[in-house]
């Protein structure tokens, strides 16, 4: 197995992917940041679902800034987590891999435990750069940072923990859909267009707004505590830990989904 882990991590440090997507993540969160910290700090939060303001306190505009990465940034992890399976289909190396080592219960294994080591870089690449750029807006904004309070920090630990876990969740529906630009389209769709949409949507509707909670962005939103989302009255959160398990859930159904379609078909 061992073996296996190495070649997955070559097959990835000897490509410009893995730091070419983490430079574009870290831009785009270190911007969003900012607007967001000046955003807040000025009161240009919008309305709730009750046509009111929006009323953030300090410590959640805090948090909701500094963990800006698990609510705006996650398709990047989970992007790159998917490119790592159908880079495989994608340049026919598949095949390959397989004669090499015959398993493909290695195989899927050997993607995720690749993937771990990137997953946590992203994570900490993420939370430095929403912290660095959202201290700074803060202050100028005349904000209080809050980096002395330990449950800050805690939400900040936690949002490297679900980045991580996004970069899992994208190799399991890399597993599911194997062709490339497909997975791509789908999960860039779902992530910035579908599940805002279906949040707000859900939050107007009151016999049904529970169901947001479910969805995998509210998912890893939970495992920090706070999101735009949840203190605009649009969804509740769940608990972190439960969090967490709806987030990887999505990630295993798709990889059993893949091992049951993708993973066994015939070599051709």
């Amino acid at each position: 197995m061992s073996a296996v882990i190495r070649s997955e991590l070559r097959k990835v440090l000897t490509t410009r992917l893995w730091w070419i997507l983490l430079i574009l993540m870290a831009g785009t969160i270190a911007f969003f940041a900012g607007v967001f910290a000046f955003a807040f700090a000025f009161g240009d939060t919008g309305t709730g679902v009750d046509g009111e303001p929006i009323a953030i306190d300090p410590k959640s505009m805090a948090i909701t800034v500094y963990t800006l990465g698990v609510s705006l940034g996650y398709a990047f992890p989970m992007t790159f987590g998917a490119l790592m399976v159908t880079g495989e289909f994608r340049h026919r190396t598949f095949a390959t891999t397989l004669a090499l080592q015959p398993s493909r219960l290695r195989f899927v294994l050997g993607k995720a435990v690749a993937a771990l080591p990137f997953a946590l870089l992203y994570g900490a690449v993420s939370a430095a750069s929403a912290v660095a750029v959202g201290v700074a807006a803060l202050s100028l904004a005349d904000q209080p940072t809050l980096l002395d309070d330990a449950s800050v920090w805690r939400s900040i630990g936690l949002s490297v923990v679900a980045m991580s876990a996004w970069m899992l969740v994208g190799v399991g529906f890399g597993t599911a859909v194997p062709n490339q630009v497909a997975v791509i389209v789908i999960l860039l769709g779902w992530t910035q267009l579908v599940e805002p949409i279906l949040r707000v949507a859900l939050g107007f509707l009151e016999p049904v707004s529970g169901l947001a909670k479910f969805l995998p962005g509210a998912a890893g939103e939970a495992l920090v505590g706070n999101s735009f989302y949840a203190a605009s009255g649009l969804s509740d959160l769940l608990a972190p830990w439960a969090g967490l398990v709806v987030l990887l859930g999505y990630g295993v159904v798709a990889a059993v989904i893949g091992w049951l379609t993708t993973l066994r078909r015939d070599l051709t």
